[in-house]
């Protein structure tokens, strides 16, 4: 938690009691359905809380924006960001139903108000977003050719429309067809922990219907 302090320092009250009671609902959780393997339980804050919210150092999303979180899992990157920018409106899907439920369960424990938790896959998705989010669910162009019908015309943030991953290793090759549009971020830029030394966050434009 304190690492969510150093680097957010700004954050309300409100954000902080949330963001300190997510230790405990995961632990609990964890124990009854394994969401986050039981090694890296212990690592919560700085390998999925901080780790979600490095999309917060590419983009401030404005309010109203929708962003839609593909392959969730037990809530990240979504509740960790639905947490830092409450104005804006988070839906959150998996195609596994007792993950969607821990997330559920956890946004409802800390009153998160701006979510929406689905199981059901991508491919059922029909809504419109401004951005789709994701960690590391699925090869980049796989995760492409299933989002671009999400993905709404009208542009109201700094960054046009599109999908924003967090990604670890070796990229070269997904990247590869988007070469020309897409951006790679190194987190350790931004984060200095070990942890984040192979991590990136990769954003790709993507034009709206």
């Amino acid at each position: 938690m304190k690492k969510i302090l150093h680097y957010y320092p700004e954050i309300t009250g409100e954000q902080k009691q949330q963001f300190e009671s997510l230790y405990d609902l995961y632990i609990d959780w964890n124990a009854k359905i394994n969401v986050i393997s039981r090694k890296d339980i212990e690592n919560l804050y700085l390998h999925h809380v901080l780790h979600s919210l490095a999309i917060a150092q590419i983009i401030l999303f404005k309010p109203g924006t929708k962003i839609l979180d593909v392959g969730t899992g037990g809530g990240f990157p979504g509740i960790p960001l639905a947490i830092l920018f409450p104005a804006c409106e988070f839906t959150l899907i998996d195609s596994i139903g007792k993950k969607i439920r821990v997330g559920q369960e956890v946004a409802q424990a800390i009153g998160l108000k701006n979510i929406t938790l689905k199981h059901i896959r991508v491919q059922e998705e029909k809504n419109k977003f401004d951005f789709v989010v994701s960690r590391a669910v699925m090869p980049l162009d796989d995760l492409i050719k299933l989002i671009r019908k999400n993905i709404v015309k009208e542009q109201k943030n700094a960054l046009p429309n599109g999908l924003i991953c967090l990604k670890g290793g070796e990229l070269q090759h997904e990247i590869l067809p988007y070469r020309n549009i897409a951006s790679s971020y190194d987190i350790r830029d931004y984060f200095n922990e070990d942890y984040f030394k192979t991590k990136k966050v990769v954003y790709v434009p993507i034009q709206g219907k």
